[in-house]
């Protein structure tokens, strides 16, 4: 079937965790709603050779958030389906600060997307290049005034 990118803003809700939950929840409804091959979250999840075989391409293909900021090991079993925070450094390069807006994330995963229509050799130092491995992906906490309001997540699934 091939690979697929995805990307969302979501609102924060007191933790990425719980912010990750409202997404699945929303997500699911978006693709699987109308009840025809899934009924609930549990019951595609609980269907092991659809989500090893094809997955949903979207972000119910990461299910855990963990702390660390360091890239996912290719070929780690432990890192597949993983949800991990871009790494200060990261977050400065790309926004100019720890603390980017909304405004800031989407014209970052704007020039990323340019960058891809004008693909050369070398390294990708967009947003995009953030990501490694596909299904898994990246968040970052977006800002106003100082307080985290919403999630900017970025990642890939398939083969």
């Amino acid at each position: 079937m091939g690979g697929s990118t995805w990307e969302y803003v979501t609102p924060y809700r007191g933790s990425v965790e719980a912010t990750l939950d409202a997404l699945h929840e929303e997500v699911f409804q978006e693709l699987y709603g109308d009840g025809a091959m899934f009924g609930s979250r549990a019951e595609l999840y609980a269907d092991e050779q659809y989500m090893a075989e094809a997955g949903t391409h979207s972000i119910l293909d990461v299910r855990h958030v963990v702390a660390t900021t360091e890239p996912p090991g290719m070929g780690s079993g432990a890192d597949y389906g993983t949800l991990r925070p871009l790494a200060p450094e990261r977050l400065v390069h790309h926004f100019g600060t720890e603390r980017p807006t909304v405004e800031q994330y989407e014209a970052a995963t704007a020039r990323a997307h340019e960058a891809l229509l004008r693909w050369t050799p070398g390294p990708d130092t967009t947003l995009n290049g953030e990501h490694t491995m596909r299904w898994t992906g990246r968040y970052v906490l977006l800002h106003t005034d100082g307080r985290p309001t919403h999630v900017g997540i970025f990642g890939s699934s398939g083969d």
